[in-house]
């Protein structure tokens, strides 16, 4: 199984429990090898291909990329729908028939997802007005993130996060569009000292394994391996809980300025820019998707 993230991402750390959890619930019958980090070169995107070449039996993929597979991929990551815990875990929780029978059409079974902590700004320069968004080069992470930045007069660029890193390396960006988890796994702060939490998005990623591998298992390791699956949920689940507090405590640590809360014009502005690309990708999806994220914008 394969991530783009490394072992102390929220999405490293859930592949990791739950290759230790399916040993323990199977007595070793069944097991896990990660690929953590795009080891193997697979982006979240390619992930779905990869798994039917048989070149990865699953992974732990970032809803946001497989958005060219499914709209409903991108429910998680849209603009300024859900803006807590409690709403992303019902959101999701409304969601996942959607997403199991977008990842079956493509022969691939959800294991179990992992909602990340929010989506803010990494910047090499503090931001406070809505004219500071107009000098960022940023790495987006989903369709609709980049046409939110280009809206808001900022230059995206939709980018893997391997990629991404690369590119603000050779100097090419100069924000990046990811969670605290995201940027502290990677070690932004190396690049970018400043960080705006805007809440804009708790993205999702989503751990599947291919249909006939799974099916392939007797039915007491196919129940096995899916009570392993949901343990791992609910520690994923618990650990988000803590998450932000303990990235921002290991951001600061390593020279972060945090700008929370973060200045109402500037949210201001990211909100306004977000409405065309939230119709948009209304347009493109069914009643029941666009239910569910009404329902989040009103709690």
């Amino acid at each position: 199984m394969a991530t783009e993230y490394p072992q102390s991402n929220i999405s490293g750390i859930g592949l990791a429990t739950f290759a230790k959890l399916v040993s323990t619930y199977t007595g070793g019958r069944v097991t896990a090898t990660i690929a953590y980090d795009n080891e193997l070169k697979i982006t979240s995107a390619e992930m779905p291909r990869a798994a039917q070449e048989l070149r990865i039996a699953g992974g732990d993929a970032f809803a946001g990329a497989l958005a060219a597979i499914d709209p409903v991929f991108g429910l998680p990551s849209l603009p300024f729908v859900v803006q807590s815990v409690d709403v992303a875990q019902s959101v999701n929780a409304r969601a996942r028939p959607l997403y199991e029978k977008a990842l079956q059409s493509k022969g691939l079974k959800l294991l179990y997802l992992t909602i990340w902590p929010s989506t803010g700004i990494w910047s090499d320069s503090p931001l406070a007005t809505p004219g500071d968004l107009r000098r960022l080069a940023i790495r987006t992470y989903d369709a609709s993130s980049t046409d939110v930045m280009r809206a808001a007069g900022a230059s995206p660029e939709l980018l893997p996060l391997n990629d991404a890193v690369a590119a603000l390396r050779e100097h090419r960006l100069n924000a990046f569009l990811t969670s605290g988890d995201g940027g502290a796994g990677r070690k932004l702060w190396e690049y970018l000292r400043h960080f705006t939490p805007v809440n804009y998005a708790m993205p999702v990623s989503l751990a599947f394994v291919r249909i006939e591998a799974f099916e392939a298992l007797s039915d007491d390791l196919q129940r096995q391996v899916m009570a392993a699956a949901a343990e791992t949920e609910r520690s994923q689940f618990e650990l988000l809980a803590n998450r932000t507090t303990e990235n921002y405590a290991r951001m600061r640590a390593n020279g972060v300025a945090i700008a929370d809360p973060a200045p109402a014009p500037l949210v201001a502005a990211l909100r306004q820019a977000a409405a065309e690309p939230l119709a948009a990708w209304k347009a493109r999806v069914n009643s029941e998707a666009i239910s569910i994220v009404d329902w989040a914008i009103q709690r």
